[in-house]
């Protein structure tokens, strides 16, 4: 499959993806021009680039979209999860064209380049997801330069010398550096995202952030909670200091064993209390470590917004939006945490509960953002278990 993908430099390419095992690809640069080294991923969502770009699970990663026009309704605020992009760039297939959508107030690549983020269109992202589908997530440099130039024997060592996602603790880095309250609810057509939304006398849910997306704090507060954030590294005492009535656990990026290090005694010290506790997708991995679990690197990884998931309860389905490349693995789990949920793709986990204890997770985003809303259901279970 390498070689299916490399090739001599094209006339007019001005972009290019060098892998570490020295394969090229290459295409028109778009965005930010310079270079950046991180793992290459694929996303199948057809629809939220600018959320998939902002979500803070994507640092360290360069997305290939396997839908073919992206960019094409454009760029606004309103569709962003964080304060800035924290995937490196992007590969894509169809040049960004126009913006073709009431919402847009910018071109998607102009968007890219005043967040210095790197496009590459113009590439056959079928053989690109074909090559991560066979041989795993890569390590590679995306380059964009106007006139051309590149200097690929250095790009291809940089891209050599990264150690890669692997052990890598990332959730500092993307992590808010103090604590604040959020009280912002979901977004309706003509009125936008709704302000000042949480119920005053709802429980008080702190949500820790390994990476936290807005949406997941929109739909907290939409479930009638009250919220406040702090971050990955703030201590049991630093939590309980605000006085919660549960614990939420985030979503973010990098080797969740990592994370754990520090993020493992202070959910033990949560679930001692007996108090809720939710989890999701990297806030998954942490429950699944704090009892006791094992984590693993996934071959290729889950992201999009069309993942099956089965709910074990009662075998109804859920269309998923997914964002991850580590896993809980199955057979870690102990005695007194059971499956919930189960991919349908590869039949690894997608959801736990404890049995002694009111906690569960989720490897998936119910938020959603882009993706389907099948499993809002979460935020109000949750919610209103801390309402007994």
């Amino acid at each position: 499959m390498a070689d299916a993908l490399a090739h001599a430099q094209p006339t007019g390419a001005t972009g290019v993806l060098v892998l570490a095992d020295g394969t090229l690809v290459w295409g028109r640069g778009c965005g930010a021009e310079g270079q950046a080294v991180g793992e290459v991923c694929f996303n199948t969502a057809m629809t939220g680039y600018q959320e998939v770009m902002t979500d803070p699970s994507y640092a360290g990663q360069i997305v290939t979209f396997t839908f073919p026009h992206i960019g094409n309704v454009g760029a606004n605020p309103e569709d962003v999860e964080a304060t800035n992009p924290h995937a490196l760039g992007c590969v894509i297939a169809a040049d960004i064209s126009e913006a073709a959508n009431f919402r847009a107030t910018g071109r998607f690549d102009d968007w890219l380049a005043s967040w210095g983020r790197i496009g590459l269109s113009g590439v056959d992202t079928r053989a690109l997801t074909r090559r991560i589908r066979l041989a795993g997530a890569p390590n590679a440099v995306i380059a964009h330069s106007a006139n051309g130039e590149f200097d690929i024997p250095a790009l291809l060592a940089r891209a050599q010398a990264w150690s890669g996602l692997e052990g890598m603790d990332l959730a500092k880095d993307v992590s808010a550096t103090q604590s604040y309250s959020w009280d912002d609810g979901l977004w309706t057509l003509g009125h936008g995202y709704a302000t000042h939304a949480a119920n005053p006398t709802g429980p008080h849910v702190v949500a820790i952030d390994y990476g936290i997306k807005r949406n997941i704090l929109r739909n907290l507060v939409a479930a009638g909670a009250r919220v406040t954030v702090v971050p990955a590294t703030a201590s049991f005492d630093d939590i309980m200091a605000h006085k919660p009535d549960g614990l939420f656990l985030s979503n973010g990026p990098g080797d969740p064993a990592a994370t754990g290090i520090y993020a493992v005694p202070v959910i033990q010290a949560w679930l001692a209390t007996g108090k809720p506790l939710f989890g999701i997708c990297l806030g998954h991995q942490m429950l699944g470590l704090a009892v006791g679990a094992k984590t693993v690197k996934m071959f290729q990884g889950h992201r999009g917004a069309n993942h099956p998931v089965q709910r074990l309860s009662d075998g109804r389905v859920e269309i998923t939006s997914m964002n991850h490349g580590f896993a809980v693995e199955t057979e870690t789990l102990p005695a007194n945490a059971r499956p919930t949920h189960l991919s349908l793709f590869d039949g690894s986990l997608a959801g736990l509960e404890l049995t002694d204890k009111p906690a569960f997770s989720v490897q998936y985003h119910p938020e959603a953002s882009p993706g389907p809303q099948d499993s809002h259901y979460l935020f109000e279970k949750f919610v209103a278990g801390l309402r007994k």
